[in-house]
């Protein structure tokens, strides 16, 4: 998958003039290098040195170029997992604050048919207590009338009674 290895140059001791011609015409060799000295017996060992120099730069940026390729794909592979991870966190928070808020929805209507119960509660505690409060004031009306009367018929009578004098000593 566009993986290459570095690619391994042989070369041979007798080199033509036209292959290094044509091989620095394709490569751009460094000042250095392009400035080397060319002497009488020693040029062909300075040329088999630059030549091999220049090989081992080639590989070199070959080897680089390789490894950034191989670099930015595996930038690539972990930045779309990340954004399946991100897209995938963000659709799992949105569906668990769905749920949240369902609940919380479910809750406060419970809260308010509870509260409503509780208030009819109290309202219909409050009617029986009023009921039974003007009971006991309707029966102290008919106690003090059925007193009153009798009352009028010990006035019209002349009669007392002996139990409250009783409670006196005369």
């Amino acid at each position: 998958m566009g993986e290459e290895g570095p690619k391994k140059v042989e070369y041979s001791a007798p080199v033509e003039e036209k292959d290094v011609a044509q091989e620095k015409s394709l490569n751009p060799v460094p000042e250095k290098v392009a400035a080397a000295p060319d002497e009488g017996s020693g040029s062909s060992i300075d040329r088999d040195a630059v030549l091999a120099q220049l090989a081992t730069e080639k590989r070199n940026a070959l080897v680089k170029a390789w490894e950034e390729s191989e670099k930015a794909k595996v930038d690539n592979k972990v930045y779309k997992k990340t954004c399946d991870i991100r897209s995938r966190e963000n659709c799992k928070t949105a569906y668990v604050e769905a749920d949240l808020k369902k609940i919380e929805e479910k809750l406060e209507k419970k809260k308010s048919e509870y509260t409503e119960k509780m208030k009819n509660k109290m309202a219909e505690i409050h009617r029986e207590a009023e009921e039974k409060r003007a009971m006991v004031e309707a029966k102290k009306g008919e106690q003090y009338h059925k007193i009153e009367e009798r009352a009028e018929k010990f006035r019209a009578t002349g009669y007392t009674t002996k139990k409250f004098l009783g409670c006196f000593s005369c």
